[in-house]
């Protein structure tokens, strides 16, 4: 007996993650590949079902191998997930919502040996009831020369579904707003407003006359005209507005405020009521009141230096504190007389430092460009 001995012909097939198993037909000089084996957590890659050494001294093929993996986790929306080694095999993930979701479907999901995760993947779902504030009402005034108070839509940050804001007469109102997400989930709110109308003394017609206002007659804001029947002639103001001036605010522009396109601002200050100047003035004034009237003029008096001073509005005292705003406001000096003419509109239209007549003030006004009464 003898032993044949093969010569080596091609290069020995090396696998990373794998191997190989080989066989030698008898009386041949080169062997051939039956197939390759890789790790568990591998696959091959590419390649034949078998490679053949050739007579070129090569390999009729190659092998590889590759690690598993599973198709990549879909993020949820308003949500996430985290692996412990991404998307190969082995490796779990673990999912997560916001704050407001809650986790449908598996928490965690682990990838197998043929390429798929044990389970479906898991979605997020809202059920943070949605927020509508209501608005802090308790108490509102109505509009001037109405009898209604008006709720914007502003005070809500959501789409309503109940009475719609607007308008609400005088009286009690309860309301309720109800609010819906996309997920149907159901949010409400309920509050009550008391609107309640200003309301200045009655007035009634003159004798030979009668009289047409543009509201309920004595709401606050309310336009009054007079007229006389044939034959008279009227005495005193064509109109009147009905004003009910707060002096309690806080600040000097909310009390200006209040007359913003309504009456006209006569403000008259001086250090001391005995000046000759501020008593000219005042007493001038007295005699000119109807014409004030006709024009729509309001004369404010600021007299006396703070802590001393006060402020008045005809027979309403304005606080010391409010009236040292007021001239701070408009930039009027407590140390001397001083006139302000202020229009409708708020502007500041004459600045006096002496006293002028009733008359120079009618015309004055009355040659005001744009003047609209």
């Amino acid at each position: 007996p003898y032993t044949v001995r093969w010569t080596p012909w091609c290069a020995p097939i090396k696998v990373k993650h794998g191997n190989v198993s080989c066989r030698s037909p008898g009386g041949e000089y080169y062997g051939n590949v039956m197939g390759s084996r890789c790790k568990r957590g591998y696959e091959v890659q590419h390649g034949h079902a078998e490679v053949v050494c050739m007579a070129s001294k090569h390999w009729s093929g190659s092998y590889a191998c590759r690690e598993i993996h599973c198709p990549k986790l879909q993020m949820p929306a308003n949500g996430g997930y985290t692996c412990s080694d991404g998307s190969y095999l082995n490796s779990r993930c673990q999912f997560f919502c916001s704050p407001g979701y809650n986790l449908k479907g598996p928490n965690t999901v682990t990838c197998q040996y043929h390429k798929t995760w044990t389970s479906g993947e898991s979605v997020c779902v809202d059920v943070d009831i949605p927020v509508i504030k209501c608005p802090n009402l308790k108490e509102k005034t109505a509009e001037p020369s109405r009898q209604l108070f008006y709720l914007p839509k502003a005070f809500f940050s959501v789409i309503l579904k109940g009475k719609p804001p607007g308008h609400f007469p005088e009286g009690l109102h309860k309301m309720s707003y109800t609010v819906y997400d996309r997920a149907g989930n159901k949010g409400s709110c309920r509050f009550s407003i008391r609107v309640r109308v200003r309301r200045c003394s009655p007035m009634t017609p003159p004798d030979n006359g009668f009289m047409k206002c543009d509201s309920d007659g004595n709401n606050y804001g309310a336009t009054c005209e007079f007229k006389c029947t044939g034959g008279y002639e009227l005495q005193g103001s064509a109109a009147r507005v009905s004003m009910n001036i707060n002096v309690g605010v806080r600040t000097a522009s909310g009390l200006l405020d209040q007359f913003y396109e309504k009456r006209r601002l006569l403000i008259i200050s001086a250090p001391t009521a005995a000046i000759h100047y501020y008593r000219f003035q005042m007493t001038d004034l007295q005699h000119a009141q109807c014409g004030l009237d006709l024009r729509h003029v309001t004369v404010i008096e600021l007299v006396g230096i703070y802590p001393a001073q006060i402020g008045r509005i005809r027979h309403r005292l304005i606080p010391p504190g409010l009236a040292l705003q007021l001239r701070l406001l408009l930039q009027i000096s407590h140390n001397n007389f001083n006139m302000v003419m202020i229009d409708k509109q708020g502007m500041d239209r004459e600045r006096y430092t002496y006293p002028i007549t009733s008359a120079q003030i009618f015309t004055t006004i009355d040659t005001w460009q744009g003047r609209v009464d």
